[in-house]
């Protein structure tokens, strides 16, 4: 796959993603915010950090970034996205993706690791999973809270919209697995057209031998699958 990691003020985890696809043999490239061109990625990154030093709200000020306009029409053009954390919430700026992350319920920085449920096998960044699965992916977040109002969440239950959601060591969607506060557990979620994925938790965190869990390395497997069926 061709790969391009979007490079914001504030970005700290461009490199840990440029990275994960580098070693696993995709051509990566950095592109700075203020470019205007992708250089014809199969896949966008927008990755975790506090863009824009999180000023007005997280992903707002990065939303208007020159180069947010090309992933906006990639994307609409059926192009890959994937938010991760930060990216996430820039997602939901621009409106790509709905309901928003608002303060952690806790009102603190959160880092840690964390067990997420997959909740559907159809997207490019599931393929192959098995739904019900449960995934160690590290969160590190303040803004990690998904909000989005009733008829929008029965919009994304009724079509199978939501990628991943918190839970405990058993799989279950309990309220002490929720880290922050987030609606019905939403960790994750896909667009209607199932090419763009948001998420909170850090794939590229747990996907290298030098960690911890290597269960991230599923999601980017997936990819790699679904490239496999298209190219």
């Amino acid at each position: 796959m061709r790969v391009s990691v979007i490079t914001f003020p504030g970005s700290n985890c461009d490199h840990d993603a440029f990275a994960v696809f580098s070693s696993r043999g995709h051509s990566s490239k950095m592109i700075w915010h203020k470019d205007t061109d992708l250089e014809k990625p199969d896949l966008v990154i927008l990755p975790g950090g506090f863009s824009y030093g999180d000023y007005l709200r997280c992903g707002a000020l990065a939303r208007f970034s020159p180069i947010v306009n090309e992933v906006i029409s990639f994307a609409k053009k059926g192009g890959l996205v994937m938010g991760i954390c930060n990216g996430f919430q820039v997602l939901t700026e621009t409106g790509l993706l709905p309901g928003a992350l608002m303060m952690n319920e806790s009102l603190s920085f959160i880092c840690k690791h964390q067990l997420v449920r997959v909740e559907t096998a159809n997207s490019p960044y599931t393929k192959g999973l098995a739904v019900g699965s449960v995934l160690d992916i590290p969160i590190a977040h303040k803004e990690g809270n998904y909000f989005i109002d009733k008829e929008g969440l029965k919009t994304l239950e009724d079509n199978d919209l939501i990628a991943f959601r918190y839970c405990d060591t058993k799989g279950q969607i309990t309220r002490a697995s929720n880290p922050n506060g987030a609606l019905k557990n939403i960790a994750g979620v896909l667009n209607p057209a199932r090419n763009i994925l948001g998420m909170m938790p850090h794939p590229e965190r747990s996907a290298t031998d030098t960690v911890l869990t290597q269960d991230g390395r599923r999601i980017f497997e997936a990819l790699e699958s679904y490239y496999g069926t298209i190219a």
